[in-house]
């Protein structure tokens, strides 16, 4: 098969796993009171089965009068048609753009008889063309609904999380498919102390019409709901999930219990209940937003986006489904059943997750000038076992292995494959392997966090003496950091490679080496002989014993 046909195929299977990827995305926003330093912070994992995805970057410009603008799908990248172009748009770094506005997304899909149409735009060109354009969170919602009812919104339903450096915003937008064009949608603002999360189900229940300077939504959302049917009450009791995206057991235990391990971890003294993920009838949803314990860092928000359950009765770390090396993941597909058995099943689905293609947290900061208060903090691959990168918004160039991504072929050039390469080796021996990556990881994590002080200040002085100067020194740190990081990955990957080979572990640096077999816990080796009683009996058996 030539090169060109396998990717024309990977494109078209990918479009299929868009369509049916068993609940994907998660993402936190924490307003400015919410933080420890005043930074406005949204999460973004990307998890994608078989995807990989190049850093984004564009580097804005200006244009004239009638020029358009090409737009092309986000998975597949084929061309689907033009529109408007205006005369200045902003440098984007993945999903943040210069004037430190971010957005992020999970798919919650919503009502089937609301996909597809005619329209141009799917979430993520939608995500990237607003980027370009708008200078603050507010404007980015007036650009993204302006964009799809002009030309068009043909995707699934989605919760966007809007940020730019003084507020934070969630959004639950759905199109209208074959029954109108342009969307559906009621966005609100996150209030200052507070944090939300969303994770691939519609949170948005009652909007208070009252209250337009931190509520937005589309006319005729409500109007709408009744037209198909949805909905009959008054508008001060519509809800927009149970209208557009009612809940069901499925999006309860996939995508509502990582919003309860998000409050969870978060605010502990709230104590909020698992019955309701727990899909126990008539429990009480989740709130939109809450106040965490204490204010929340940057250190914070990785430990949310590398969660397992842990500490709580629904760890997947351990039991007979994490195997013998206690891997708190469960291989894909999430659902099945049993011969004979008419029950359903799925297993649990953590936040941190072994597909994730990309992630990011964002960090707007409205103290420091927009080039030095955006920062990306970036990474591929699964949370537990990445390492996150900062990205200023002030750099002019981008860290080369970020931008090679090729699900189909291995690259040892690419930060995507160093990554996904260890993370893979350790699955088999995770409870053995990981502790070393982690310690690494935090290494590496905390010296980025520390470089980061010292470069802000450094910026900031270069910023009074010549901004260029100054947009080359955060181009310069921001890919040499990064580098460094990929390098010292791959470092990590051949010591861990060469310890843990054939399942020994390497007790000395020597050619010909003391190694010590992994071997297997009690809890296993018990389960082992109880399963087949004598078979293991290391002893002389009678000739008419059977096994």
């Amino acid at each position: 098969m030539n090169k060109f046909l396998s990717r024309f195929l990977f494109s078209a299977l990918i479009t299929i796993m868009v369509n049916f990827q068993a609940y994907p995305c998660t993402n936190v926003l924490v307003s400015r009171g919410a933080s420890t330093d005043g930074s406005v912070m949204i999460s973004y994992l990307y998890d994608m089965a078989g995807f990989a995805q190049p850093l984004h970057f564009y580097p804005g410009g200006e244009y004239k009068e009638g020029d358009s603008l090409s737009v092309y799908g986000f998975q597949g990248r084929e061309f689907l048609g033009k529109i408007h172009q205006v005369p200045k748009t902003y440098k984007v770094v993945g999903n943040m753009n210069e004037k430190q506005v971010s957005i992020a997304e999970s798919t919650f899909t919503g009502r089937p008889e609301l996909h597809g149409g005619d329209g141009l735009f799917d979430y993520g060109n939608l995500i990237w063309i607003t980027l370009q354009r708008a200078g603050s969170a507010r404007e980015a919602i007036k650009i993204m609904t302006e964009l799809a009812n002009t030309y068009g919104y043909k995707d699934t339903g989605e919760t966007f999380s809007i940020a730019d450096k003084n507020e934070v915003w969630m959004m639950d937008f759905i199109g209208k498919g074959e029954h109108g064009r342009g969307a559906v949608w009621v966005a609100a603002r996150v209030p200052d102390g507070y944090i939300a999360a969303h994770a691939n189900q519609s949170r948005i229940r009652k909007i208070n019409f009252r209250d337009k300077d931190n509520w937005m939504w589309s006319e005729d959302v409500v109007d709408f709901a009744r037209e198909m049917g949805w909905y009959r009450g008054r508008d001060r009791n519509f809800s927009f999930r149970d209208a557009y995206d009612p809940p069901t057991p499925t999006s309860l235990l996939l995508c509502e219990s990582r919003v309860w391990s998000v409050y969870n971890r978060a605010a502990p003294s709230k104590n909020f209940s698992a019955d309701y993920w727990r899909c126990v009838e008539g429990a009480e949803p989740y709130p939109l937003f809450i106040k965490p314990d204490e204010k929340v860092s940057i250190e914070d928000m990785i430990a949310y986006v590398r969660d397992h359950f842990h500490d709580t009765p629904y760890y997947t770390g351990k039991g007979i489904s994490s195997g013998p090396y206690n891997n708190p993941y469960r291989w894909r597909p999430v659902f099945f059943e049993l011969e004979g058995d008419t029950t359903r099943y799925a297993w649990e689905r953590p936040i941190s997750q072994p597909q994730t293609a990309f992630s990011f947290i964002t960090q707007a900061r409205n103290w420091l000038p927009d080039e030095i208060g955006g920062i990306c903090w970036y990474s591929v691959d699964d949370t537990y076992s990445n390492v996150f990168m900062p990205l200023y918004m002030g750099m002019t160039d981008v860290p080369k292995s970020l931008t090679i991504a090729d699900p189909l072929e291995f690259d040892w050039d690419s930060a995507f494959w160093i990554f996904d390469l260890l993370a893979n080796y350790s699955y088999g021996q995770y409870n053995i392997i990981m502790p070393e990556i982690k310690k690494v990881q935090k290494e590496l994590e905390n010296r980025s966090i520390s470089m980061v002080k010292a470069v802000d200040k450094a910026a900031q002085e270069l910023y009074k003496a010549n901004k260029d100067l100054m947009r080359e020194y955060l181009t310069d740190f921001s890919i040499n950091n990064a580098e460094y990081n990929v390098s010292r990955w791959k470092e990590l990957g051949f010591y861990i490679f060469a310890k843990y080979n054939d399942r020994y572990i390497r007790l000395e640096d020597d050619p010909r080496p003391a190694v010590k077999g992994i071997g297997y816990p009690e809890e296993f080796l018990r389960q082992a002989v109880e399963e087949r009683p004598g078979y293991y009996d290391l002893k002389w058996r009678n000739p008419d014993e059977k096994d």
